[in-house]
């Protein structure tokens, strides 16, 4: 499905090209007749495409850093096809012809051609291009529309047969629960172990859901909230630390943090896509109110992770779901979104004896996880929690707002 792919750069690209290129970049690569015809099959046989972002262009060579980090150089062959697409376009019939010139470094391109034995260069015969400029706009769009109609929580329950998810939401006054809709047109992906980056989120069926996981959903809410129609669903396994940090190693980016729910200590990676926050005073003192008015309440379902949350605003007020403040089917944005709006902190404003509660991967060694989000001043929050685990249904897990864009603070 092409729509699997329109909400992270590589995969805008790769979304306009798939099951279109035949008709514009299938033709073999000729390279010279051979006897009996047998080059042009080998040729063709090593015909092959990379995507990735321009770094630099010089004449009719590009160096092209691939979406694994690799340099390649690009040779674009004199009667190369090349056209330009705009974000989202599922085929070429609006694309735009364009010329060598009208490449730019920043620009993201698709280019098929033949590959050099040792894959270091490539010949290019056909060259889809999205500028810099209309890739960025597209993930502002995408921002915008996961804040305003994102909804985010805890899977209780996932029905493979109906297709139908319910997810637990920390919600003012106690947990909610909403049943998730998805269709055969519903995208559906899922993180990858050991990774904070959306874009390494596979396509996944809905059987790999599991009760417990994190999940954040695209689409429509009913009137009352409870049930909600889903475009898009990613979800992934993540783990929840609340604790007090033992200590801060600025220069290596680790942070060890004694967990208050497993009573063992953790060390805790701190990379440039990790989003670090501090609650102010304020916040966190309304918050654990809210926390103290609620004790008797039942806790949501606890799994592998608790769910994004909604709580209120500092002045008193109630966050409202959708941009600019405006409700979006009578619910309230989730934590994340209260978090996405504090300014960012650096590692060097976390001490000793801090209280944090940390979203992180799981890891693939014990006792040693990558943040995606850390978040401190939470000690009223702790303090007021029925139990460490309670006090995790407000964990600011960075799926929220836009999962296209994990970890970046420009939301």
């Amino acid at each position: 499905m092409c729509m699997t792919k329109c909400t992270s750069t590589l995969r805008i690209l790769v979304c306009a090209v798939s099951g279109i290129v035949g008709a514009v970049l299938m033709a073999p690569v000729r390279t010279g007749a051979a006897p009996g015809g047998a080059a042009p099959q080998a040729a063709q046989a090593q015909v092959a495409r990379q995507v990735g972002v321009i770094k630099s262009i010089t004449g009719n060579a590009i160096t092209l850093t691939t979406d694994a980090g690799v340099d390649i150089s690009v040779q674009v062959a004199g009667n190369a096809i090349m056209v330009r697409v705009a974000p989202g376009q599922t085929d070429l019939k609006n694309a735009e012809h364009i010329q060598l010139s009208d490449l730019h470094v920043g620009d993201r391109i698709l280019v098929r051609g033949q590959p050099s034995s040792d894959a270091k260069s490539f010949v290019a015969v056909g060259v889809i291009s999205m500028s810099r400029s209309d890739v960025q706009a597209q993930q502002q769009r995408d921002r915008e529309d996961w804040q305003k109609r994102g909804i985010g929580g805890l899977v209780s329950s996932v029905d493979s047969g109906t297709g139908t998810i319910t997810i637990s939401v920390a919600a003012t006054g106690g947990a909610k629960t909403v049943t998730i809709h998805t269709t055969p047109s519903t995208i559906l992906r899922r993180y990858a172990p050991d990774s904070i980056q959306f874009d390494d989120a596979k396509p996944a069926p809905i059987g790999q859901i599991k009760p417990g996981d994190q999940l954040r959903a695209r689409g429509e809410r009913s009137a009352d909230g409870g049930e909600f129609t889903a475009v898009e669903v990613v979800s992934g396994s993540f783990r929840n630390i609340a604790g007090t940090i033992r200590s801060v190693d600025v220069k290596e980016n680790v942070v060890s943090v004694m967990d208050l729910i497993t009573k063992k200590p953790f060390s805790v990676k701190i990379t440039g896509q990790s989003q670090l926050r501090v609650l102010p005073p304020e916040m966190a003192q309304r918050i654990a109110f809210r926390f103290k008015g609620t004790r008797n309440a039942a806790p949501p379902s606890q799994g592998a992770a608790g769910p994004p949350s909604q709580s209120a605003t500092p002045n008193g007020g109630e966050y409202r779901d959708g941009a600019g403040g405006g409700r979006a089917g009578g619910g309230q944005a989730d934590f994340q979104q209260i978090v996405s709006h504090i300014p960012p902190a650096a590692l060097t404003d976390f001490k000793k004896d801090d209280a944090v509660m940390i979203v992180a991967t799981e890891g693939s060694n014990e006792g040693e996880a990558t943040a995606i989000t850390m978040l401190g001043g939470v000690d009223p929050i702790l303090t007021a929690a029925p139990s460490p685990s309670q006090a995790m249904t407000l964990s600011p897990w960075s799926l929220g707002g836009t999962p296209a864009m994990a970890g970046d603070d420009a939301q």
